[in-house]
């Protein structure tokens, strides 16, 4: 029979967290692993680092192999300058050179948050058999996201949740401004962050967020600017036969309950809902929580699986 110290000692070897850099799509990738099992990828949001995912990625690493990365334009990883060098089809591949690296010959369970949800949309239903399972936190596919939106304002009932989300969405027309945005950051709001989200949504300071934020957060208003206009123009139907759950943040001060729950219905074939009482960085307000979540999510996707 094992000692509770060596039990602790296997328990500490197994969440240790190796790192190493791999060739995305014309850029170097910060990639992180911990843990032993089935495969699980964890993608970040704006403007976060892979960090965001910490408190969930050492409560799954008792289970499952977890990876992480630094998006481009974050972190330690690549930060190209040009707006295009952040359209989707760019962020799937480095996505797919995270999967070729880390798991080649068997799908992964996949799970984003916020930016992060918004490319894995695109990535399962790009490539859906590179995935086990989906959960999607705080970021839904654009696509579906305009769709819910005209569908919306097509009736009367619909016309208030519309506009309650446009509200919620100011910041999107803001990022769109030439300059401003980068400079904001640099100069006032990076400095500002930790207490902004201490105060608002509360977040611990503690190692989040990354010392690298001014310039991740100034990188990364490109993804908005390469793809959200083209997308609120013309939404395609963006469907995926991957077993996806979304989990819902009903305090969340971005996305709202409405928007979260019901832009996905009609093009995922094995869909959850899952509301939990949040702010919108939940990863790291209940890590315990998401980390219950993502476990069961798994499990139920192997179960059926099996049948």
């Amino acid at each position: 029979m094992r000692s509770g110290r060596d039990q602790g000692t296997r328990a500490d070897a197994q969440a240790a967290e190796h790192s190493r850099r791999i060739q995305g799509d014309g850029v170097d990738l910060a990639v992180h692993e911990r843990g032993r099992g089935p495969a699980v990828l964890l993608v970040h949001g704006f403007p976060d680092t892979h960090a965001v995912w910490d408190g969930v990625a050492e409560r799954l690493a008792a289970r499952f192999r977890v990876i992480t990365y630094d998006v481009r334009g974050a972190g330690a990883s690549s930060r190209p300058r040009q707006r295009d060098a952040y359209r989707f089809e760019h962020l799937v591949a480095d996505m797919r050179a995270v999967l070729d690296a880390v798991s080649p010959g068997a799908p992964v369970h996949l799970a984003g948050h916020d930016w992060g949800a918004i490319q894995s949309w695109e990535a399962v239903c790009a490539m859906p058999e590179r995935f086990a399972s989906f959960t999607s936190i705080s970021g839904p596919c654009l696509d579906h996201a305009a769709r819910w939106m005209r569908a919306g304002l097509r009736r009367p009932s619909g016309v208030r949740a519309v506009a309650r989300q446009l509200a919620h969405s100011w910041y999107i027309a803001a990022f769109q401004t030439p300059v401003v945005p980068e400079l904001v950051w640099r100069h006032m709001l990076a400095r500002r962050w930790a207490s902004l989200l201490e105060r608002t949504e509360g977040v611990a300071v503690r190692t989040h967020p990354a010392p690298t934020l001014a310039e991740d957060a100034a990188a990364g208003v490109n993804l908005y600017r390469a793809n959200m206009l083209g997308r609120r123009r013309a939404p395609g139907e963006r469907r995926t036969t991957v077993p996806t759950q979304v989990v819902v943040a009903t305090g969340d001060a971005f996305v709202t309950p409405a928007l979260a729950a019901e832009a996905a219905r009609p093009f995922a074939e094995r869909l959850q809902v899952r509301p939990v009482r949040a702010p919108h960085w939940v990863p790291l307000t209940q890590p315990g929580e998401i980390a219950r979540l993502i476990a069961e999510h798994i499990a139920q996707a192997g179960t059926s699986a099996a049948r």
